[in-house]
């Protein structure tokens, strides 16, 4: 299977990322806030690049912001170089966000917020009704790919990443299509380009899919390592690379079985290496798949036995 990816991942977004996102300073806060919210509405993020919540929520704001289209534009401070700004606004801790229009604060929070809760608040300041077309795209691209037209998929998500370059959930769509198609060289390039620290369910399914994937080169046929664990129940090694040929073969559940065998008979073999590989599977299948539940409940079963 070829994946059409025209156009993919390069495109103008970049530099309409630029123009709508921004460093600013003391010295230039009255033109890049005060002056621009004349315009169209400023969120101010004052962060420190100590302060590991503020690398949570500011890649989420910036996704909003560049969905936005726009309609709303985003100025981060970094608090240390910067700190007469956020004496002024009475700022206690960080990551704290105001929303600026026509020169004055009218809206704000403090804290990380769940993305819905962000996008809400960039909604509130655009008067902005239903999915952007980001957003359209994204849900083109899961529909697709729940339906396996990893070709579709792609390109919906190739749509959503060119108009937002750092969005998480377009980046783990794309890169899993990818993986669909056994490129893993070019999966492994798409979520590079990740935001440093990011994560979110949808990317860390695909990074462990990924490491999974890398693995079954590895771990042999399942043919002969069915033969092997039949000769000696007790192979540990064989049942577990059984697990992981298991696994890339689509036999999810009897990859996992493999797993909990090991883990019933020996938990602590190869220093817990059984309930490690289980634990990549269950969040390369993600938490609300019927296998990852179901094996979840048997693990703390035999765990707590």
């Amino acid at each position: 299977m070829e994946i059409d990816l025209t156009g993919g991942m390069a495109g103008n977004g970049a530099v309409g990322a630029q123009d709508l996102i921004k460093e600013s300073s003391t010295a230039t806060f009255v033109a890049d806030v005060v002056e621009a919210s004349q315009d169209v509405p400023v969120i101010v993020d004052f962060w420190a690049p100590w302060c590991g919540p503020c690398k949570q929520l500011t890649p989420l704001l910036e996704s909003a912001v560049r969905q936005a289209q726009g309609m709303v534009k985003m100025v981060k401070i970094n608090i240390d170089d910067n700190p007469e700004i956020a004496q002024q606004l009475r700022v206690q801790s960080i990551p704290a966000v105001f929303a600026f229009r026509n020169g004055q604060p009218v809206d704000g929070f403090m804290g990380v917020q769940p993305e819905s809760q962000v996008k809400s608040f960039v909604q509130r300041l655009t008067g902005a009704q239903g999915p952007s077309p980001v957003e359209q795209a994204l849900e083109h691209g899961k529909a697709a790919l729940e339906a396996t037209d990893f070709g579709t998929a792609a390109q919906a998500f190739s749509q959503a990443i060119e108009a937002d370059p750092a969005n998480i959930q377009a980046i783990a769509g794309l890169a899993k299509c990818f993986l669909a198609d056994n490129n893993l060289e070019r999966a492994q390039q798409v979520l590079d380009t990740a935001p440093a620290g990011a994560h979110h369910a949808d990317l860390d399914s695909a990074r462990a899919t990924l490491e999974l994937a890398r693995q079954a080169a590895e771990a042999g046929d399942v043919a002969s390592l069915k033969a092997k664990v039949a000769a000696d129940p007790k192979d540990f090694q064989a049942r577990f690379d059984l697990a992981v040929a298991l696994n890339v073969d689509g036999d999810r559940q009897g990859a996992v079985d493999q797993l909990l065998d090991i883990i019933a008979a020996d938990r602590e073999w190869n220093e817990q290496a059984a309930r490690n590989q289980l634990l990549k599977f269950f969040e390369a299948y993600g938490s609300q798949d019927e296998i990852t539940q179901t094996g979840r409940r048997r693990l703390s079963s035999i765990l707590f036995s």
